[in-house]
């Protein structure tokens, strides 16, 4: 335990309480015996005002009967009288340490003393000052200062016992909080374990405390998340390039072997070297899509926003389609509101636009009275919908969010020509705007041809 951050923290965090709480009780007791030394210099002080006004009118004889009164009453102070030679002649002390009767003033240290009665091994001590009388005698007016020292050693002791109690609960802490803490950083590198294995569905621990711990699980446990869904994504992305590009690689090989043994002549291989050519297009238009896609992804197109016309954008990509839509048969519908402008790539807008139009297009062609709709509007919030509505097939709500993968298609048997990355590419565009790819029926509720509404939600429309 003692090679853990947590418990050398604690015992830090121990040693300087305990450092701060013997310094404050030494303070605080040293200004306690200060105040007290004051007092007991004041007292003495008054005392010494009142036997001098009884030496002024009564002379030594009066001072004596001042002093042996004063001294038999409750609570009295430390009187002595003591003539030249140190014989202790009144007051009420039976023996004094020597060499206190012999300077003047106040006395530097306490001293030792007997009282009148008290046994000869009991000694107490005192501060006192010590008086010259003229005619060769000492007076001493003292106070016992055994109280004063007796809180010095209460203080102390309560010192030491609450030092320690704090070491014992310190200790209870370390042995149950520390195990807690100790346990918890167990599990989770066990955990850590199983993940740096292999197994990405395993997960830190979570106690819900809300604690730190908690805090950096979740943080963790979140970019976990993050990266087995990446690594299933890559998985599956590698699983559909292999069978999506087999296939056109396949037929590509195909056609220039035939072409190698046909015999019929330079016509027949140029037309299989022109089918070649389309095919290995294809091949790059996906693979470029691809990589679009990536690097819309990973945010590579951020330095390139600026203010877009996005009604100017609409209409532009609307009037490209129409002559498409007309030849197979659509009718083409822009319904765009004016002067919407966003912050934005232009390129991969149009390039979004695009697919949702080629999409509509593509799927609408074989619905009676085909239509497409490309609608530009304001929206609450701030935000702007760009929507491509068409009136064919649509997407069933449980592959809604299958379609946005890359290279799956609802066209299992690939009759349609396309990759199967434009819903990629646009959902990876919304989010790099930071929007959202919506999709849903264009005409909820029908059993035929429910159509469907894709929209692009985008932030920041003026």
């Amino acid at each position: 335990m003692l090679s853990t951050t947590a418990v050398r923290l604690s015992a830090l965090y121990l040693g300087l309480f305990a450092l701060c709480a013997v310094a404050l009780v030494f303070y605080i007791t040293s200004i306690s015996v200060g105040m007290q030394h004051d007092r007991t210099q004041e007292i003495i002080l008054s005392e010494l005002r009142v036997v001098a006004t009884s030496y002024r009118r009564g002379g030594i004889t009066g001072l004596v009967r001042t002093i042996e009164r004063r001294s038999r009453q409750p609570g009295a102070n430390l009187y002595a009288i003591a003539t030249p030679s140190g014989e202790l002649i009144a007051g009420n002390t039976a023996s004094i340490a020597p060499g206190v009767l012999d300077l003047e003033g106040w006395t530097s240290t306490p001293f030792r003393y007997t009282r009148l009665g008290d046994a000869e091994d009991e000694e107490h001590l005192a501060l006192a000052q010590v008086v010259g009388l003229p005619n060769g005698m000492r007076l001493m007016v003292g106070r016992d200062i055994g109280e004063r020292e007796q809180v010095r050693g209460l203080v102390r002791q309560a010192l030491v016992r609450a030092l320690a109690i704090m070491f014992v609960g310190a200790l209870a802490i370390w042995f149950f909080v520390g195990r807690r803490a100790l346990r918890r950083i167990d599990h989770m590198s066990e955990a850590s374990k199983k993940i740096m294995a292999g197994d990405l569905s395993q997960r830190l621990p979570v106690s819900g405390s809300g604690d730190e711990f908690d805090r950096l699980s979740l943080s963790l446990n979140a970019m976990l998340g993050r990266i087995e869904r990446l690594n299933e994504g890559l998985r599956q992305v590698s699983d559909n390039i292999a069978h999506d590009l087999k296939t056109p690689l396949t037929r590509l090989r195909n056609r220039a072997e035939a072409a190698l043994s046909a015999d019929g002549g330079a016509a027949a291989k140029q037309e299989a070297l022109e089918q070649m050519i389309a095919d290995s297009d294809q091949l790059i238009r996906t693979f470029n899509a691809l990589l679009m896609i990536s690097r819309v992804e990973a945010g590579s197109s951020t330095a390139q926003m600026s203010d877009v016309d996005l009604s100017g954008l609409a209409r532009d990509a609307s009037e490209l389609y129409e002559p498409v839509a007309e030849e197979a048969g659509i009718s083409l519908v822009a319904q765009i509101a004016p002067g919407i402008t966003i912050r934005g790539n232009r390129e991969l807008l149009a390039q979004a636009l695009s697919n949702l139009i080629d999409n509509a297009v593509k799927y609408a062609a074989d619905a009676p009275a085909s239509e497409i709709t490309v609608s530009l509007a304001r929206a609450s919030g701030g935000q702007v919908r760009l929507a491509v509505i068409d009136n064919g097939p649509g997407v069933p709500a449980n592959r809604r969010e299958d379609v946005v993968k890359r290279f799956v298609r609802l066209d299992e048997s690939r009759s349609k020509p396309g990759t199967g990355l434009g819903l990629s590419l646009v959902h990876a565009v919304a989010a790099l705007h930071g929007g959202q790819l919506l999709l849903d029926d264009a005409k909820p509720g029908a059993e035929e041809n429910p159509g469907l509404a894709a929209v692009m939600a985008l932030p920041g429309g003026t």
